[in-house]
């Protein structure tokens, strides 16, 4: 079965090229939600100035990974405990959160997040919400990582996440 997933948890080109390699995932577009402004862009949204986060929209067959797969991948690959940013990236457009299409989807954010907690003393700060209007981003901005794997950014800060999901995830590589 399809269904649509939302999630924000940084720069939108690392979640974006990991979740390019989960086998299930039929596409991932990198966008905008959560604010205020009708179709933000890139610079705007840089800036702190539309409240919307940078995110990945997933269309994925359920019937080949479950929503708590792909909240286990999510999880892994970011920051879930630090306010409003990931590494270097800093403003609430880099904040973590899980867009909901349905709320079978909710629970399970709402579940992953609980049992996380009993593993940690600190906060998650991850917001749980059901999915606002999507922006796509530019369309330059669209596979990003393999367009542009040799770039600084790509290379210190793409490639460790995509090792570490090769690495933990070999199951659910395509």
């Amino acid at each position: 079965m399809r269904e649509t997933i939302t999630l924000a948890g940084g720069c939108f080109w690392c979640l974006e090229a990991v979740f390019q390699q989960v086998r299930g995932v039929e596409s991932v577009v990198s966008g905008y939600m959560g604010g205020y402004v009708d179709q933000p862009e890139y610079g705007q949204v840089c800036e702190g100035h539309t409240g919307h986060a940078e995110v990945v929209q997933i269309v994925f067959d359920s019937s080949v990974i479950t929503t708590a797969e792909l909240l286990d991948i999510f999880f892994a690959i970011h920051d879930p405990y630090t306010l409003n940013r990931q590494g270097n990236d800093v403003g609430t457009q880099y904040r973590s959160a899980i867009f909901a299409s349905n709320p079978e989807q909710l629970i399970a954010a709402e579940n992953k997040i609980a049992a996380l907690a009993q593993q940690s003393a600190d906060a998650i700060v991850t917001q749980v919400l059901m999915a606002a209007e999507f922006w796509p981003a530019e369309i330059d901005h669209h596979n990003y990582y393999r367009l542009h794997s040799n770039q600084p950014y790509c290379r210190a800060i793409i490639e460790p996440k995509l090792k570490k999901f090769m690495r933990d995830f070999v199951e659910k590589v395509r």
